[in-house]
């Protein structure tokens, strides 16, 4: 799977907003694959990659947030030292820039899974694939 559906919302930052997300999703057997979270002005800007994204985008609705969706490029890499190097320097030496990325884990296996935001999905998937593979032969 090597993109994956982000949705990106504007969520008030104080006490018990993401425990209030997180539950509602969980009462519909939504499960958080990878997530980010950064304040800004009193809010807290949060991307989210699911498992089901079709039942996500109903629970985010019903809590009336505000949200985009996008494609990301997702990849399971190793958990050894170089890993992340291979994979962006793969990217880079493509031209695609790197504008975020984030930690997650792979639903079926547990293994580690990250997340970029690239300026190029559709590019940067295989990519990052090449990568995984390459690092698997090393």
């Amino acid at each position: 799977m090597p993109t994956a559906k982000e949705f990106t919302a504007l969520m008030d930052d104080r006490p018990g907003t993401l425990g209030k997300i997180c539950q509602a999703l969980a009462d519909r057997n939504v499960n958080i694959v990878a997530t980010q979270s950064s304040p800004i002005g009193g809010k807290s800007v949060t991307r989210f990659v699911f498992d089901n994204p079709t039942t996500a985008r109903s629970v985010l609705e019903g809590a009336r947030l505000i949200f985009t969706e996008a494609e990301v490029a997702q990849v399971k890499l190793a958990h050894r030292p170089g890993e992340l190097a291979r994979a962006a320097q793969k990217l880079g030496d493509a031209g695609i820039n790197i504008n975020y990325f984030y930690c997650g884990v792979e639903p079926s296996t547990n293994a580690p899974l990250l997340i970029f935001g690239v300026t190029d999905v559709g590019r940067a998937a295989p990519l990052l694939e090449q990568a995984a593979a390459a690092a698997g032969r090393g």
